[in-house]
């Protein structure tokens, strides 16, 4: 498959060159896809060079590169440590991740992961585990249901969006995207019923993939595994998990509460290599509107 019909990747270049490849050196690339960014780093490394490179996605390994310097973990990266340890790796000298979801996952209708297709709400990136989206939209209480518009799509009307879902799921279950869709629209305007719809269907979605956790536990797993020097890259694509990236990276914590030692420093285990975050140029944007949203945030490992 060609990596770029199953994904387009964004910030290439300055992904790569934010890991400072060392051509002997030892990564991961924790989010495949299509290969896009695992393709380029190879590029830069040598024959002794190696990547290790997660997905949980069985979608993911038809793109797997015929390189033996590539080795590829069907897995979820909050699992980091295990395969880490597995592959007997002590340290390692760069981690990339790519967080936002892939334009294949968008464009299938069988997945669920658009309200521009009808089809099952289904949403697991790993369709071997965990509830489906629709599963969530019948079991979850009220009140659990708003916690989850509230927390991950930022909806002020969080609570009657999960009101309008239980009682339509007492008429009947809820199963595809447009048993939920005709739930939806009467709960926003027709000037922002775009903007709100995927506000609902992100949010749905880092649900039913636990998506802040498996970030927050990767990010601490994958911080330890790096050497001192190293580099750590992480694209997001919105402010929640921009946030937690940013805290991490300023503070090693999560709240964004720096610890100072006796003399008042930042005990911080990473530096920010950039103060702002990198965001793609106008070229790339319009060859690829979804990296619209896209920041690049680059760490560095000081001990």
């Amino acid at each position: 498959m060609d990596v770029y019909s199953y994904h387009i990747p964004v910030l290439v270049k300055e992904s790569v060159d934010g890991l400072n490849i060392q051509p002997k050196g030892k990564y991961v690339d924790n989010t495949y896809g299509g290969g896009g960014h695992a393709n380029e780093i190879l590029k830069r490394l040598d024959d002794d060079g190696r990547l290790y490179a997660f997905d949980q996605d069985a979608d993911a390994e038809k793109n797997i590169l015929s390189d033996r310097r590539l080795i590829f973990i069907r897995s979820n990266f909050r699992y980091f440590s295990n395969f880490m340890d597995w592959h007997g790796l002590e340290k390692i000298d760069g981690v990339f991740a790519d967080l936002g979801v892939s334009s294949h996952h968008f464009d299938d209708a069988t997945r669920g992961f658009s309200f521009r297709f009808d089809g099952d709400l289904d949403m697991r990136m790993n369709k071997r585990a965990g509830k489906t989206a629709a599963e969530i939209l019948n079991e979850y209480s009220e009140s659990e249901l708003a916690d989850v518009f509230y927390l991950y799509g930022e909806l002020r009307n969080s609570r009657a969006i999960a009101r309008a879902v239980v009682n339509k799921r007492n008429e009947k279950k809820i199963r595809t995207v447009s048993d939920f869709l005709d739930i939806l629209k009467p709960c926003f305007s027709r000037e922002k019923e775009k903007k709100h719809l995927a506000q609902v269907f992100q949010a749905l979605r880092i649900e039913v993939n636990k998506e802040m956790d498996a970030l927050k536990e990767m990010l601490i797993q994958a911080g330890d595994y790096l050497k001192t020097g190293g580099r750590f890259v992480v694209i997001t694509y919105h402010s929640l998990e921009d946030r937690i990236v940013k805290n991490f990276f300023k503070t090693g914590n999560f709240n964004g509460e720096a610890e100072k030692d006796f003399y008042g420093n930042i005990n911080a285990p990473f530096q920010m290599i950039n103060s702002k975050a990198i965001t793609p140029g106008i070229d790339e944007i319009e060859k690829n509107p979804r990296s619209r949203s896209a920041k690049l945030r680059i760490g560095e490992k000081r001990h």
